[in-house]
């Protein structure tokens, strides 16, 4: 069984659950405390264990993953392709790079898709293709919405169409994708999986168009969840921490040098004077450092996605990201403003 940061977590908290039963049967004297909570904590975690174990098969489903051409999406496709499923992998670009190393590597059970999830026609031709290629006997189980975008600057800096950039693909685009592939998966009572990402849970300055837009993505999953229990079908999110040096989600250093520059020649002279060459300086460090910082191994997030597809009790929400970020998000949700407002997390 593969041990996640998600799985600690919840045997953890199954302990401190234990405890207070534990302790209320001992002040009720129905049994020792110290007998009663290692009894509870061990049922109650290899109850939780074997149910995390129990996996789906794979023979006969077949999944649509967005956003195949790096990153994430790209490695997901691979990894569910070796499992045993039929997987349709969305690509922005199905005649790039990443959609041809796709093809090389996969099985015949791989199939490339041009997908732009901001274009519902593309959406609809490969809604068509997916019927048209599934076998008979197999169905469309699951869906990943993993496409998404990042956009980086103060706010006062980052034009309107920089502002509609995101939730075009992080919000709508995944609005569509889901649309357009959920009446197949309510007919296999299958499942959905939509990216968020920590920063749905928290603001990071000077990302507040990404982090709106994740903000926005638990919304629309919370009510689909709830929404698509009574036809049979889960609905799952995956909130990765930063992962920025695994993917390509941000940009190269010159091409951060190229966006910088623009944003700061398209300010009022006014705008200049206010924030100054020193927070520009901050800014441009900021945007630089920011996809250094994050884990170059995004294994945790494959896990994560894996396991949300493929549990047969798959749970609500996995969060693949490090002690660091567990730790901020568990403060910034508990702690007044006052003190997480001083708190940063880069």
């Amino acid at each position: 069984m593969l041990w996640t940061m998600d799985k600690v977590v919840r045997v953890v908290s199954l302990g401190g659950v234990s405890a207070l039963l534990a302790t209320l049967l001992s002040a009720l004297g129905i049994v020792s405390c110290l007998l009663a909570f290692p009894a509870l904590w061990l049922l109650t975690a290899a109850a939780y264990l074997y149910r995390a174990n129990l996996k789906v098969c794979a023979a006969g489903k077949a999944v649509v993953v967005t956003g195949c051409d790096t990153g994430f999406g790209h490695t997901l496709a691979l990894q569910l392709d070796k499992l045993g499923f039929r997987v349709f992998a969305g690509c922005l670009k199905a005649d790039g790079k990443g959609a041809d190393h796709l093809r090389q590597e996969g099985s015949s059970r791989l199939h490339v898709l041009q997908m732009d999830v901001t274009n519902q026609d593309q959406l609809d031709k490969a809604a068509q293709q997916v019927k048209d290629l599934l076998p008979a006997g197999e169905s469309l189980w699951g869906l990943v919405n993993n496409a998404g975008v990042c956009t980086l600057g103060p706010v006062e800096w980052v034009s309107m169409k920089g502002f509609r950039r995101d939730p075009e693909v992080n919000v709508f685009g995944l609005i569509a994708s889901t649309k357009t592939f959920l009446p197949l998966i309510r007919q296999s009572k299958g499942r959905v999986v939509n990216v968020s990402s920590v920063a749905g849970r928290s603001v990071i300055a000077l990302m507040s168009g990404y982090c709106s837009s994740k903000y926005a993505v638990i919304g629309f999953s919370e009510a689909l969840r709830r929404e698509m229990q009574h036809f049979g079908v889960t609905v799952c999110l995956v909130e990765p921490g930063n992962f920025g040096a695994g993917t390509e989600l941000f940009l190269r250093d010159d091409a951060v040098d190229q966006e910088l520059e623009a944003m700061w020649t398209s300010l009022s002279d006014d705008l200049k004077s206010d924030y100054g060459e020193d927070y520009r300086a901050r800014v441009e460090k900021f945007k630089k450092i920011f996809h250094k910082s994050g884990a170059a191994d995004i294994s945790p997030v494959i896990n994560a996605l894996t396991e949300a597809v493929t549990q047969t009790h798959p749970q609500p929400r996995y969060c693949p990201m490090s002690l660091k970020f567990y730790l901020h998000i568990f403060t910034y949700n508990l702690l007044p403003h006052c003190i997480t407002d001083v708190v940063r997390m880069v």
